[in-house]
């Protein structure tokens, strides 16, 4: 299964949409898409130019994960390919997007709250304001017009996002949003210009008093964004916690190993391990590569993989398992299986194709609930 990374999703529509687009090419057998990590997996001959394509024409954008690291040939090359690989899944699983969204939602409630003290606190609540705007409602009104534009542009993503998948014929959640606060900004822009007409016409003031009081909604255009960015801190807040497992997982893979070259030890990245290399192990070290034991006896903490607390004792002729921990001797080894081949990588392989994809049940919940979105629909 090919995996990809997928970028502009929001929401479960996003999602859906995507998945409808892969599954609709022919050879595609399965397609499985995850909101949570942003990645999807694809089953079948399909070629990389074609998925990432197909998910363009929705209105989102791919690339093929860890794709900077398929280079190379050989034995060698597929190691680097591995660590390049490795090393890409873990970046793209950090939290880039919760403090852009922090930053975002301090920004909006500082403006939001401004707005709400002219709209309600003075209106509503006769709190004081300068006195160059007291009783002025053409003033009032165009000061609440700049506030409002300042956050509709701190939450412009919502636009940009919702626009673009309304014209693709996908609305999403942050169509909603876009359309709403439009709608409000339009109207209340509307009720502005009536306003200065009223002006120019010399209409009564206390006509224009109550039009500012009762049709004016610059506050619910600039509240809409805001609020709803509330929500989209604390969603990726907890998306981020829920990745924190995989996260930590792939950190504890090893970065160096110790292996022995013409009678000395020398330090090497794990990408240039080679099987029959014999690697040394101290007390204390991580073991980087799966082996066989030629010479030395321990103890092995192999909890990482088995969830085993007590070590185990191990002699010449053992196996050991990469990323667990030599408790107590020195050890030489000889490496049996490196790079994607070790026990420790496919079980990262394994949890990353399980964060990608989806349990059968919920796939059998998919289709009762939307048949237009599974394969052939």
């Amino acid at each position: 299964m090919k995996q990809y990374i997928v970028t502009g999703m929001t929401c479960a529509a996003c999602q859906a949409r995507v998945e409808k687009a892969v599954a609709k090419l022919p050879e595609v057998e399965s397609v499985s898409v995850s909101l949570l990590t942003n990645s999807m997996g694809v089953q079948g001959q399909v070629s990389d130019e074609t998925v990432i394509k197909a998910v363009e024409d929705a209105g989102y954008g791919a690339s093929l994960k860890g794709a900077a690291s398929q280079s190379g040939q050989g034995n060698g090359a597929r190691t680097n390919s591995y660590s390049a690989k490795l090393a890409s899944e873990e970046a793209a699983l950090q939290d880039h997007e919760t403090p852009k969204l922090v930053k975002r939602l301090a920004w909006s409630l500082g403006f939001l709250a401004l707005l709400m003290y002219i709209t309600m606190g003075h209106n509503m609540l006769g709190w004081p304001l300068p006195g160059f705007l007291n009783h002025n409602h053409i003033g009032l009104a165009l000061t609440q017009l700049l506030i409002s534009i300042i956050v509709m542009y701190i939450n412009r993503a919502f636009f940009i996002s919702g626009f673009r998948t309304l014209f693709h014929g996908s609305p999403n959640m942050d169509s909603l949003v876009a359309l709403g606060s439009s709608v409000s900004f339009g109207w209340s822009l509307y009720i502005f210009y009536r306003m200065t007409y009223m002006i120019t016409t010399g209409v009564a003031n206390v006509d224009l008093m109550s039009i500012y009081h009762n049709q004016l909604y610059f506050e619910s255009a600039a509240m809409i964004p805001a609020l709803i960015t509330v929500g989209k801190t604390l969603e990726s807040m907890s998306k981020g916690r829920t990745t924190d497992a995989l996260k930590n997982l792939m950190k504890m893979a090893p970065k160096t190993a110790v292996i022995l070259q013409d009678g000395q030890e020398v330090t090497v990245g794990i990408d240039q391990v080679h099987t029959e290399d014999i690697f040394v192990v101290k007390p204390g070290e991580s073991i980087p590569v799966d082996g066989i034991i030629v010479e030395g006896e321990t103890a092995v903490d192999e909890s990482a993989l088995t969830g085993e607390s007590i070590p185990v004792d191990k002699v010449v002729g053992d196996s050991i398992s990469a990323a667990t921990m030599n408790q107590s001797g020195y050890i030489k080894a000889r490496a049996s299986r490196v790079g994607e081949d070790t026990t420790f990588s496919q079980i990262i392989q394994m949890v990353s194709d399980a964060a990608a994809t989806k349990a059968p049940i919920a796939r059998i919940a998919d289709r009762s609930c939307n048949p237009s979105c599974h394969h052939g629909g």
